[in-house]
């Protein structure tokens, strides 16, 4: 039985802009420390085969360091390793792929074909193609099949299926079920999708290892799989160092960070999340600072957005023959008015201010 490790898309030195700088730079730090952390599963987890389905790196042009260190880690793994460069680390002139110097247990492909390595010692073929520009356009899958010669074959490729802009190896699913291959291990797709199965082949996205923003929420990691008497099988691993998570928080009702500490799972403190408030609230609405800055240490990074709304009994008031009831009347009417959520929160802001001014409070 051989056992395989199929991952993708490290972008390594991304900027995790949306950090502050001394966060960013810790980021950008832990994805390299990735790294070594991944070289040891391997080594400790029996792994023979590594595939790597491109976008290691954010950019073409990645610091030498990092490509060194990548270097490093991979010649560490006890397994042989493939690589399929993708859109972001493109194989072209100035790359890591040309400038670093690769240790012998890792092959890059560096062709916009398919070519092959064969693996006797398991009776396999490793089948890839790699980006050389930070486009492509036309299917490197297209007309491909693997040979009807009694070996195993896996495909290693960056790409996605059937999209609706053809920029980034728009693969062909019937392309996957005619090529003749036992997996297909592609990257690209930054969330894990579930393996799905086009005629013979077993296809998969593990996702991105960690994620680095908002956009990238849950578990990621990467897929571990064996080959077994012809036979593919893969089971996901969670590997993040950190997490990003959205939660929505209803405070209708209660004291919002009470009701923000019953949704919070028990131990938040390497991840980085952003809660949203909703539900109805009183004038005053909620202090979404005071709260994220109460709250705050128990977590790596932590945003809170208030998306509340001001309680029916409070717009009632809009019936008063006074400067305050014109003043909602006029709010109200905007607010029935807006066409976007964003539009009816401006107005509930509007209003909040408003009212805390005619009654002479201070909202902050």
């Amino acid at each position: 039985m051989l056992r395989f490790l199929h991952a993708a898309d490290f972008h390594l030195d991304s900027p995790f802009a949306a950090l502050p700088a001394r966060q960013a730079a810790a980021r950008r730090r832990e994805s390299r420390e990735t790294l070594a952390r991944l070289a040891d599963y391997v080594n400790t987890h029996g792994i023979e085969l590594v595939l790597l389905a491109g976008d290691l790196f954010d950019s073409a042009s990645a610091f030498r360091e990092t490509g060194e260190q990548l270097a490093r880690a991979l010649g560490q793994m006890q397994a042989r390793v493939f690589i399929a460069p993708g859109n972001h680390d493109y194989y072209g002139s100035g790359s890591p792929w040309l400038t670093v110097p690769w240790p012998e247990n890792v092959h890059v492909f560096r062709e916009a074909a398919m070519t092959a390595v064969e693996l006797p010692e398991w009776n396999l073929v490793i089948h890839g193609a790699a980006f050389t520009g930070p486009e492509q356009a036309e299917s490197l899958l297209a007309g491909f099949a693997a040979p009807e010669d009694g070996k195993v074959h896996f495909g290693l490729l960056h790409g996605e299926v059937e999209p609706s802009q053809p920029r980034y190896n728009p693969i062909r699913r019937q392309e996957i079920a005619d090529s003749g291959l036992a997996y297909l291990a592609l990257g690209h797709i930054h969330k894990c999708l579930e393996p799905q199965r086009l005629g013979r082949t077993l296809c998969a996205w593990p996702g991105c290892v960690e994620g680095r923003g908002f956009d990238e929420l849950g578990p990621k990691g990467f897929y571990e799989g064996t080959l077994e008497d012809g036979a593919v099988s893969v089971t996901f691993v969670p590997f993040a160092w950190r997490r990003y998570e959205n939660l929505t928080v209803d405070v209708t009702g209660q004291a919002p960070r009470a009701a923000v500490e019953a949704a919070l799972p028990p131990d938040t403190a390497r991840d980085l999340y952003r809660i949203t408030l909703t539900g109805e609230t009183g004038e005053a609405g909620v202090d979404a600072v005071g709260l994220a800055q109460a709250l705050e240490p128990r977590f790596y990074a932590l945003e809170v957005r208030d998306a509340t709304r001001m309680a029916e009994d409070i717009w009632q008031r809009a019936q008063e023959d006074s400067l305050r009831g014109l003043f909602l009347r006029e709010l109200r009417r905007r607010w029935k008015e807006s066409n976007t959520e964003e539009e009816r929160e401006q107005v509930t802001r509007a209003a909040r201010f408003g009212l805390a001014a005619l009654d002479h409070r201070d909202l902050g």
